[in-house]
């Protein structure tokens, strides 16, 4: 940095020394302090100041005023760091070192002293603003504060739901007058109760803890439905939401309620509730509320292995005859008078009756010591219902059939706990009516199973899970196979093989047996075709089963042509076996039907002859050519040295009347060499059983 020369003739053009002076000097204080200006006009503005400056350096006589206003400008401009003011002091004393060192030190002190009076005016300056702004904040505060209680107060005491203020000990301090009217008290005598004085039994369950939660400060709020009582006595429900109020360290201090008056909208729940949960007409608990309490009964005691539970499932025997004959209104009356007879006589503290539907009801026997007391409750439910009943002039004698289950709670469900009950009501049904039948776990299990192969029946035939065996039929005087019976099995999946006794009498049931006859007479007409095209006239007769149901399928006789048409087989190579029910004591189509197979060709023969009419003078009209002994007649000759000689003398009548009439005579279930002997000499022709080979696949067959 140059110095200015001390020759009078420098300050001949102060401009020039004043920009050279303001360049060094924003070199010197550039990046000390933050200000907007660039540097072009920091140049400018320092510009200004320095001739103000030699000015003052250059005068005959010092004047300190106009520098000490140059370090206020400098402060002005927001120069305000002390580096600032260092490095301009040690500006001035370069730019001035030939100049006298007084009058140099004189404008540096001014410039110094300027500066800092600019700086401390600033600052208190700045401390009055920030004092005047916070009382101005705590002005806007206070009056906030004022205008918040104010509107506080204002909502508390007009606000048209009920709100009190408490201490977290549970001392009522404040309540507005909405509460005041809800509940009937006057403020006082409000605020002298505690959080105690408003327990009630009907609180909800949870309503302690979630005070005890809030009150300790584990929550902010909490919002329940609790009654209340009025001073008059009556009871007051309503929506509570309770708050906690804490204080500056976070500390719980009050709690805020506010009560909603809910009432009419509790009893109007409560009434439509008891609709949905209980019968309109008998007004007994519906089946909704049943499986409710049946449910919570086994969720809070299902896995106490002491706990026992009881079902009585009742039905009223005979009502849709009533029902049709003396009218629906008749049937409701009687219903309502069945149902007031059950709630009177069942109403212990763990027995509930409900109305399943219908004519149906059904009694809940809860902490039962085992099934003698279910059953005492189901006799009590009979000899109720049992009583004449009166109804709209009649007198009407009634009876009911009860299915009764008692069983261990651990391990039982819903579902489970209402099929066997619903079972069980079927036995009483179909043993008899006006009873009571008990569960049968064994019984039940057969007749699921039964139930099991009933529904999958028709995919089996599909999947061709059926299939044929066969067994001999052999002639009694020279022990030849003269013929196989076609018997069909059932290759289970899940059961394994089944005989025809497993399935039959649901294929009857169920019309499956018109297909599945249809189809095992195909298979083994086809397969006596085989044998025949192998053997010739030696192979054996077909016999194959025809159930009562495909003797009255319009189509049989259509069938059995078509069957013999599409496998060869000769009419004469087959025998249709027919049970005497199917045939005998009967008219219209079967005898026609009956008839037109005769005509076809094919043998007739009567199975388990013995066992239905045995009618020998209705049995000469039809087209029949053979009898097959019912197995039971054929156990009485097994003995060795003492048959049965009622079933002997019956055998040997059967024959003789089979021979009378022309028709042979088959016996089925030979087992020993003693029985197969004595019907020899009783003159029967053909027999079969496991003496000669049980049933078995085509191949197992001797040509």
């Amino acid at each position: 940095m140059t110095a200015i020369s001390p020759t009078p003739t420098s300050w001949d053009r102060p401009h020039r020394a004043a920009e050279r002076m303001a360049r060094a000097w924003s070199l010197a204080i550039a990046g000390t302090s933050y200000v907007s200006m660039n540097g072009l006009e920091v140049q400018d503005f320092l510009t200004s100041l320095s001739t103000r400056i030699i000015h003052a350096l250059t005068a005959e006589t010092f004047d300190p005023t106009d520098v000490r206003e140059v370090g206020s400008t400098l402060v002005a401009a927001h120069f305000t760091e002390p580096t600032t003011l260092e490095r301009s002091l040690a500006v001035l004393a370069e730019q001035f070192g030939n100049a006298p060192v007084k009058r140099v030190a004189q404008i540096q002190g001014a410039l110094a002293s300027g500066y800092a009076l600019a700086l401390r005016d600033r600052v208190l300056d700045e401390q009055e603003e920030i004092r005047t702004a916070a009382l101005w904040a705590r002005a806007r505060a206070e009056e906030g504060r004022r205008v918040s209680e104010a509107r506080f107060q204002a909502i508390f005491a007009g606000a048209a739901i009920g709100m009190s203020v408490s201490t977290i000990d549970g001392q009522v301090i404040e309540v507005n007058q909405a509460l005041c009217d809800m509940l009937g008290y006057t403020a006082e005598e409000l605020r002298a109760m505690s959080f105690d004085d408003f327990v009630l039994p009907e609180d909800p369950p949870t309503a302690g803890a979630m005070f005890d939660e809030v009150l300790s400060g584990g929550r902010d709020q909490f919002r329940i439905e609790k009654p209340y009582v009025h001073k008059d006595g009556h009871r007051v429900w309503t929506d509570l939401v309770a708050s906690i109020i804490r204080d500056e360290d976070g500390r719980p201090r009050w709690l805020v309620a506010m009560f909603e008056d809910i009432t009419e909208r509790y009893l109007l729940q409560v009434r439509l509730r008891h609709q949905a949960l209980h019968d309109p007409l008998t007004q007994l608990p519906n089946r909704t509320l049943f499986f409710e309490r049946l449910n919570a009964l086994l969720e809070t005691e299902g896995e106490d292995d002491e706990a026992r539970i009881g079902v009585c499932y009742l039905d009223v025997d005979g009502f849709k005859v009533i029902n049709d004959t003396l009218g629906h209104d008749v049937g409701d009356q009687l219903l309502q008078t069945v149902a007031r007879r059950l709630a009177r006589s069942i109403n212990g503290e763990h027995q509930l009756v409900a109305r399943m539907g219908g004519d149906e009801f059904v009694v809940l026997v809860e902490q039962c010591e085992g099934i003698e007391d279910v059953v005492a409750v189901a006799e009590k439910a009979l000899d109720t219902v049992r009583a004449p009943v009166h109804v709209g002039g009649h007198e009407i004698s009634i009876s009911a059939s009860i299915g009764v289950v008692e069983q261990p709670l651990r391990g039982t469900s819903t579902g489970e706990l209402m099929k066997a009950a619903d079972t069980t009501l079927y036995w009483a049904k179909a043993d008899g009516r006006n009873r009571l039948a008990l569960f049968d776990a064994e019984r039940h299990t057969r007749e699921v199973k039964r139930y099991e192969l009933s529904a999958s029946m028709p995919a089996a035939l599909e999947r061709r899970e059926f299939f044929v065996e066969y067994q001999p039929l052999v002639r009694l005087t020279d022990g030849v196979t003269i013929g196989v019976e076609a018997l069909v099995r059932w290759r289970h999946p899940r059961f394994g093989v089944l005989g025809p006794d497993a399935f039959i009498g649901m294929a009857e049931e169920t019309g499956l047996i018109v297909p599945l006859g249809r189809w095992v007479l195909h298979e083994a007409c086809r397969q006596a075709a085989e044998w025949r095209r192998a053997v010739g006239d030696r192979a054996p007769i077909m016999s194959v089963n025809l159930a009562v149901r495909q003797m009255r399928d319009r189509t049989i006789v259509r069938d059995v042509r078509t069957i013999l048409e599409q496998t060869g087989l000769p009419p004469a190579g087959l025998q249709l076996e027919l049970t005497e029910s199917a045939v005998m004591g009967t008219g219209g189509d079967p005898i026609e039907a009956l008839n037109a197979l005769a005509e076809l060709g094919p043998r007739i023969a009567i199975d388990d002859f013995g066992t239905g009419y045995s009618n020998f003078a209705y049995l000469r009209n039809l087209p029949v050519h053979s009898l097959k002994l019912a197995g039971s007649f054929v156990a009485g000759l097994r003995p060795p040295e003492r048959p049965d000689p009622v079933d002997q003398e019956i055998v040997a009548a059967v024959i003789g009347l089979a021979h009378t009439l022309k028709l042979s005579v088959t016996a089925e279930g030979v087992e020993t060499a003693e029985q197969a002997t004595r019907l020899r000499d009783l003159g029967c022709d053909t027999a079969q059983g496991w003496y000669y080979a049980s049933s078995g696949p085509a191949s197992a067959i001797k040509l």
